[in-house]
């Protein structure tokens, strides 16, 4: 393998990671270091953000210090299909870590392949060789904006106590691809917020379902999908994965079109955010009808 550059962190509310929050997502700690990155390659390597990394052109001796650790050596000599992403903690803005964090490598991603591996399935790998990794906050479904905000309070890894929190916190969806077909991740920094966040509920693991989700659970039903379906197939004499895009919109069409009264009356002239509506309503019909995307 060769040296690859780690994705930029996009800020959360921009158009590169319009509706990362639908869905599950994993909340991170955010650290204040400088990126960096292993892998295996005839030997163990190192990056920096933008380039590799030699024993005479290094980044503040973090190649130097990698070359000693037998358990990460073994670790990708034993996958080495596998790239480390993570911070290398040095001085940087925030100076409140605890005294024995620094100088030391935190994965926060890992990649196999060109293709990122979900934290439940990295965490317990990692741990077996004794491989440091920054732990999930928690993991929420469908994540409101005012949430996110709140759980900026829960970033205390690695800072002193009584030193106030971290730099921020990431939000990852793994199941999720911008508008552009992307894989990217969200950030909210905390020094945007002081004084503007409240206290959250640490470990809290579930949220409460959106409107949109439960409108789209109640009326978009296999029944439906079938009827649509058919009509398509009947018009065009035939199904193809070129007329999946037409099946979406008739069928969010005819979810408006139909049910809003119903669903206004029955959620009690609800608040509906139908960018949300839509991806729902794309979700469902993967859920129910997996074989038209196959």
């Amino acid at each position: 393998m060769e040296f690859k550059k780690y994705q930029h962190i996009e800020r959360f509310g921009t158009t590169e990671v319009e509706g990362i929050q639908n869905g599950k997502c994993y909340i991170f700690p955010k650290i204040d270091g400088t990126n960096a990155s292993l892998w295996w390659s005839n030997g163990l390597k190192a990056g920096s953000r933008n380039r590799e990394l030699s024993i005479d052109n290094d980044n503040a001796g973090f190649y130097k210090w990698a070359l000693g650790q037998e358990h990460i050596i073994q670790f990708l000599k034993s996958h080495q299909n596998v790239r480390l992403y993570g911070e290398w903690l040095v001085p940087h803005t925030l100076k409140t870590y605890n005294d024995n964090a620094w100088m030391n490598f935190y994965v926060f991603d890992v990649m196999v392949g060109d293709e990122y591996v979900d934290f439940g399935s990295y965490s317990s790998e990692l741990q077996q060789y004794n491989i440091e990794y920054i732990p999930a906050i928690c993991i929420i479904n469908n994540p409101s904006y005012e949430r996110l905000i709140g759980l900026l309070e829960q970033n205390d890894y690695l800072v002193k106590d009584g030193n106030g929190i971290g730099e921020g916190i990431v939000i990852k969806n793994y199941d999720y691809k911008n508008k552009y077909g992307r894989v990217v991740w969200a950030k909210i920094v905390s020094n945007e917020f002081k004084g503007k966040h409240k206290k959250a509920m640490p470990n809290e693991i579930k949220e409460k379902n959106l409107v949109e989700k439960d409108i789209v659970d109640k009326y978009i039903t296999r029944s439906l999908l079938d009827k649509e379906q058919s009509k398509i197939e009947n018009e065009m004499n035939g199904w193809s994965s070129k007329y999946i895009p037409r099946l979406i919109n008739v069928v969010f069409y005819n979810l408006i079109r139909e049910e809003s009264w119903n669903f206004v009356k029955e959620f009690k002239n609800p608040t509906i955010d139908f960018k949300r509506l839509s991806f729902f309503t794309t979700t469902k019909i993967k859920e129910l009808k997996p074989d038209v995307f196959n």
